[in-house]
Order: C-alpha cells, then structure tokens, then sequence
C-alpha cells in the first residue's frame, strides 16, 4: 500500500473561508501544513519524542494494564500496535490505550494558556491512522503532528481553557478532540470540506469531568477518549459522513456557545496567527511527574530551600497562592488514604515532597511514600488561597501566577513568586534537555540500544522513508516502571 491518502468524498462545499471554522479548514487542507519553518519541525521532533517517552514508562504501570485487560477484553485484536506490549488492538482502542499511556504518570506536556495534553492526542491518533491508511513517511507524520500541536492550542485559547477547568471540565480532552482530529486529517489528505465536518464530528464527541482526579483511574484516560474521537472523526468525514459546519461559530448548539458559556469565548482567536505564530513553540515539557499547575509551587519551593536552606524540621507554615484555574483544579483538602492521581493532583502533597525529598518523581508516588507520616505533617501546616486578580491585577496575566511563603521557626518569612515553571513558554527546556529527560525515563523500561534506536529515528523523522521500523520499536513489550 502507497504513502498516498484516501481520496476524499467530493461535491461538499466548504464553509465561507473568512469564518475561523472555514480558514482553519482550508489551512488544515492546504499548503499551510506543508510551509513549516525548519526550527518547528526540529521542535515538533522533540516533543514527539518527549510523548514516547511517557508512553514508554507509562504501559506497564498498574492502572494501564489494568485498563488494557478491559478495554482488549470489549475490543480484541486488531491491526493497531499498543506502545509498549507486543500487542495489536482495534484501531480506536489502540488509540485510547496509547493515549492512556501518555498520560499515565502525568510526566507529558501540556499548554499553560489553553490546558491540554498535546502528544496523549496526536500520537496516539495519528498511529492508529497509520495502522488503517498503510505506509507513511516520517516527514508526513511530523507534519500531521505539527498540525495537532497548533490546533489543541487555539481551540482552546478560542474557549479562554482554564475557564474550563473553573467550572469543573477536563479542558484537555474537551478540546483536544479537534487537536486529534487536525492530526489525522492531514495524515489522510481530507480536504477543506472534509476537514469542516472532521472538525464538527470531533466537536460533538468533547467531554471529561475534573472530579476524576481526586481518586478515579479514569482521569489518565480522558485524553486516550478524546484521541480515539479525534480519530474517528477523520476517519468518518473521509468516508464521507457529514458533521456540524461552522461548529465554532454555531450560536445555539455549537462548540464554542455551548462549552464556553458565561466566559466570553473568540473564535477568532483559534485562526489569529494562524501559520505565523507556532504554539508548538510554546509547548511546556514537564520535569515534574505532577499536574502542570503544580510546577510553579514545585520549582519555587526547591528554589526557596536551596536558597534559604531550610528543611521540613524549620517549617512553622506553608502558605500557596493560586489563580483560579489551579485553586479548583489543583487544591482540596487531602485525607489519607490518597491516591496516586489524588497526589499528583494536589498542590499540598507536591509541595511538602519537594520540601521533603528535593524532587517530584515517581519515587514520590508510591503507596508507602504518599501514605509517610512526615509528608502528612506538613500537609497540615499548609494554606492555599485563591488569589483574586480585581483585586491584585499584578497576576493577571498568562501562566500560572503563583506565590509560595515559608514561615520558618526562626521567625523568618520566606517568599517567591513564580508564573511559569522551568520548561513553560519563557523558560522551555532545550532540545538536549528534552532528549536528556526521554533517556532518563526509557532507562527505565527499556535497554540502552532500543532507546538509542527511537531517539535516533524520531529526531530524523524528516528523512524516515518508512515509520514501520519505528513502529516496531514502539510496539514491543516493556517493563514495568514500578516492578
């Protein structure tokens, strides 16, 4: 079978190209994909790398087997490869499987100003296409995941995304279901007409509720659901079933009216810039295995006790203060027994470790360290407020807007203020600091050779004629992270 896509059904007509459903359609389909400055693709390579990499470590953790008995147990066999098992699985569960896996220690990227989980949406999507299209080059995959990358993003800053998170939805997988759907659309060659209702059958599938995180397995999974109906959608609109045209400007019923209400949501922001400004740029890779919100409590606390130098015997009171999005989505008050999810989730759990231990890995997350006396004593001399920005306009601005203060027994009051962590837009993590994270986590499930093969390949996608071997390597089995 041939790299080429299946020919789209024809006769459809595209919405108004002016309207930002219709531009973005036509740029998805067009030549706007295709003009893509070297250093974005160089960028995009990396974050490909930095998804596998959280794939790798995160297939074999408990609650991913878990979820692959289940969902294998409803779907069986298959054409799509599951990251990590040396196993094959219908197309749209590989997608929600290897989507699970990105996602499973809260190690993968994510988008500060508009909260999603890109590479848990578009790898996993984009290979379980390939497994239905046949052979693809390595410089179409890239471009198909550039095409994921910029579009989750404004989506999602269409939406105004920590709103989302505010009123109680998973924001990622709301509007990562058109990040997927971008993704494997280009990856089958749909053109305007077609992308409009990929993108409208990708709207009508969004969902995810927050209240996940406090203890359900299910919040790892969010972004695998909102891959497989990215998926989906492409793969229906190329078969010529029809979705909702205009879904972003629809007024009753549409994507943005409907998920945005009550918090002003601009459809045009989802094409401004569109092709000028890359928001694969700006893509925040983790260094924390914690929720992205956490980070600039995390990096501000190890910030404060190395400079300081104080540790958890010298903490009187720990005050936290937050923004809205991460007071809802990152604060309740914790009680024993907390789960892993409910300690990656918390911003008092991170804190106290960071404090305790000087980093927040996957050693912090295991039962006997979540359930450690020590951390539970500085849970309880910890206060986190929401900071109201009318009334202190200075943290109004994109990021996190974070403030930590350490009062210590010696009577000191130790401050910093923090709005992105190490790794966000104005302080990214470099290329080798990326392919440095991606070897420390492989190291561990993995042997030396295989890793050095997929950074290998995946860093010279553009010249990959074929991404089968890639694949392979992908596909076969790991160990166990916390074996």
């Amino acid at each position: 079978m041939s790299e080429s896509p299946s020919s789209p059904p024809q006769g459809r007509e595209p919405t108004a190209p002016q309207e930002p459903t219709g531009r973005l359609a036509t740029w998805l389909s067009g030549a706007g994909t295709q003009e893509i400055p070297p250093r974005v693709r160089a960028r995009a390579a990396h974050l490909v790398l930095d998804g596998i990499g959280c794939a790798l470590i995160g297939a074999q953790l408990p609650w991913s087997r878990t979820a692959v008995e289940a969902v294998l147990a409803m779907e069986g066999a298959g054409d799509a490869p599951l990251i990590g098992w040396g196993r094959t699985t219908s197309a749209p569960a590989a997608a929600v499987l290897n989507g699970t896996f990105i996602q499973g220690f809260e190690l993968d990227d994510y988008f500060p100003s508009a909260p999603l989980h890109s590479a848990s949406l578009v790898l996993p999507a984009l290979l379980s296409t390939v497994a239905q299209i046949g052979p693809v080059s390595g410089k179409r995959f890239l471009q198909a995941a550039i095409a994921g990358f910029e579009v989750g993003p404004r989506v999602g800053l269409a939406l105004n995304g920590p709103e989302m998170l505010v009123r109680g939805w998973h924001s990622g997988s709301v509007f990562g279901t058109h990040a997927a759907a971008a993704a494997a659309g280009v990856l089958r060659g749909l053109d305007a007409a077609t992308f409009e209702d990929a993108l409208g059958l990708a709207a009508t599938q969004s969902a995810g509720l927050m209240a996940a995180q406090y203890e359900a397995m299910s919040k790892r999974m969010h972004h695998g659901f909102a891959a497989r109906n990215g998926c989906y959608a492409a793969g229906l609109a190329a078969a010529g079933y029809t979705g909702i045209k205009r879904v972003f400007e629809r007024p009753f019923g549409g994507f943005l009216s409907t998920f945005g209400e009550g918090h002003d949501p601009d459809a045009s922001r989802i094409v401004d810039g569109l092709g000028e400004r890359w928001n694969t740029e700006a893509i925040t890779i983790k260094i924390h295995a914690a929720m992205g919100g956490l980070h600039p409590a995390i990096d501000a606390t190890r910030l404060l006790a190395d400079e300081h130098s104080f540790t958890a015997e010298d903490v009187v009171a720990i005050r936290i203060q937050v923004p809205a999005a991460v007071h809802h989505h990152g604060w309740w008050q914790p009680e024993r027994p907390l789960t892993t999810i409910g300690a990656q989730m918390n911003i008092a759990y991170a804190v106290a470790v960071a404090v305790l231990d000087g980093t927040v890995g996957p050693a912090q997350f295991t039962d006997e360290r979540i359930d450690a006396d020590d951390v539970w004593a500085l849970i309880a001399r910890t206060t986190v407020e929401q900071v109201d920005l009318q009334q202190d306009p200075s943290w109004d601005q994109p990021g996190y807007n974070t403030r930590v203060t350490f009062r210590l027994h010696d009577g000191r009051n130790v401050t910093h203020a923090l709005n992105q962590p190490h790794g966000g837009p104005d302080d990214p993590l470099t290329d080798d600091e990326i392919v440095a994270k991606f070897r420390g986590l492989s190291a561990h499930v993995i042997d030396q050779d295989r890793a050095q093969q997929i950074e290998r390949r995946v860093l010279a996608l553009d010249s990959e004629r074929d991404l089968g071997p890639l694949i392979d390597l992908l596909a076969a089995p790991v160990r166990g992270a916390l074996d």
